[in-house]
């Protein structure tokens, strides 16, 4: 009898290390599980990802970043599936990088603009697969009516099916009162000889 009840004893303790290893594992499980579908829930779709940008807090500090900012953005135009109100939001979101002058020479018809030349590159197929800009040695700074200037080149590469396309284009910078570096202008680079 004495050996039953040890043997008995010895059960349940095994029962209860099986059953405590069985809860924890499951817990464990369980949580992978639902911390993988909280950030799969939460993580932000590019356009939703350019609408959260705050640029009056974290404005890009250099040339070069204001640059990629601008040529994140131009991807979400071409790439990204999204509502007119959100081209819309986006469009004033890119106007932030922009020089007061620029701006203004866009006048109210920017968005309008900015609207048919996304349709068009959508329609034909176009997509902006990447892009580089120069590195930041490459930054070419100079004053220009005693305001700071920077002039750098960005390389956009398209793709419209397996073909391919780059494009070099030359940005212009000018530093406001703010000391935030705005986008003056841009154009596509002229081919070296």
């Amino acid at each position: 009898m004495k050996n039953f009840r040890g043997n008995k004893g010895i059960f349940i303790m095994l029962m209860m290390v099986l059953l405590v290893v069985g809860y924890y594992s499951y817990l464990s499980n369980r949580t992978k599980e639902e911390e993988s579908q909280i950030i799969s829930e939460t993580k932000l779709s590019p356009v939703e990802e350019v609408l959260a940008m705050d640029l009056n807090r974290n404005y890009p500090s250099t040339p070069r970043e204001v640059v990629k900012c601008y040529a994140e953005i131009t991807k979400c135009f071409y790439n990204e599936t999204y509502s007119d109100e959100q081209l819309k939001l986006m469009g004033s979101k890119i106007q932030e990088l922009y020089d007061a002058d620029l701006v203004t020479k866009q006048g109210t018809s920017y968005q309008d603009n900015l609207k048919t030349d996304v349709a068009l590159m959508k329609s034909q197929g176009t997509i902006v697969s990447g892009y580089k800009t120069s590195a930041s040695t490459d930054v070419e700074y100079f004053t220009k009516d005693e305001r700071d200037c920077a002039g750098l080149y960005c390389i956009f590469t398209l793709r419209n099916g397996t073909a391919t396309q780059a494009t070099q284009e030359v940005f212009i910078l000018r530093k406001d009162d703010k000391g935030h570096w705005k986008i003056l202008g841009w154009d596509v680079a002229p081919e070296e000889k």
